[in-house]
């Protein structure tokens, strides 16, 4: 395997991969892949030997606004001439093909495809047809293979589900993404004395009521109540909701 050691280019003239659809057969799934692949900042789409002709006026319903994407992608004859401008090239197919080359999953072939790239070399990524994927004088044309870790009962992905993987792989090596962020709807967290404040309302309600007692467990149970309300990473909106709540209980227990 190609060393790219730690050659960088800027990341102006770094070149994303491109995707290579070998024969096709249904519009339809060529349309999904475009649409997949602008899903994930991916533009470059070639398409090799479409069964159906093309231009296809079904590929161009269903990648709807990815339409641009075809207008690019050929067609081309052959495999050859669709990646004779790659130096590394990952195939992917579901099944061995009895041939001896490296085999990796989707993050680990994104992974190389990005360092690759940052290096300044130009990646692409072949998908085969959809009855029964890329053949042998297809795979012998690749540096490695990549095979999706499916249920090997029913191993069969369509065209465009793994042109969505794979785009999805490669926009996670690329893009900072938190695997975790709180979404707010027109509010934030409350601060730490706004819910000390709610903390004192809860007390001083709950004291008149008598819920505190007996004697000795007060402190531990004002206690856990603090805890909860810290630990519960409360919004501002749902702070003022919990004192609304106290003040109109408070109104029908002393009716």
């Amino acid at each position: 395997m190609e060393d790219v050691g730690l050659v960088s280019v800027p990341v102006a003239d770094q070149v994303p991969p491109v995707f290579v659809l070998v024969r096709p057969q249904m519009g339809e799934n060529i349309g999904g892949a475009a649409r997949a692949m602008l899903n994930f900042g991916l533009e470059r789409l070639r398409v090799v030997d479409p069964r159906d002709g093309w231009p296809s006026p079904k590929a161009v319903a269903v990648a709807s606004g990815a339409g641009r994407l075809l207008e690019t992608a050929g067609p081309y004859a052959d495999v050859q001439a669709a990646i004779g401008d790659c130096d590394y090239v990952f195939a992917t197919t579901a099944r061995g093909r009895e041939l001896t080359k490296p085999v990796m999953t989707p993050e680990a072939a994104m992974a190389r495809a990005r360092a690759l790239v940052a290096a300044g070399k130009k990646v692409g990524v072949m998908f085969g047809p959809e009855r029964a994927g890329l053949e042998n004088d297809d795979l012998v044309l690749a540096n490695t293979i990549v095979t999706v870790p499916v249920n090997p009962d029913f191993p069969s992905l369509n065209i465009a589900q793994c042109v969505l993987l794979m785009g999805y792989e490669w926009r996670r090596q690329t893009a900072d993404v938190a695997g975790e962020v709180m979404g707010f709807n027109r509010t934030e967290f409350a601060s730490r004395v706004e819910v000390e404040k709610l903390g004192d309302h809860f007390e001083e309600k709950l004291e008149g009521v008598g819920f505190f007692f007996p004697a000795a467990k007060v402190p531990g149970m004002k206690q856990s109540l603090r805890n909860m309300w810290a630990r519960l990473g409360l919004t501002k909106a749902e702070v003022a909701t919990f004192h609304g709540m106290l003040r109109q209980l408070a109104r029908g227990i002393v009716k």
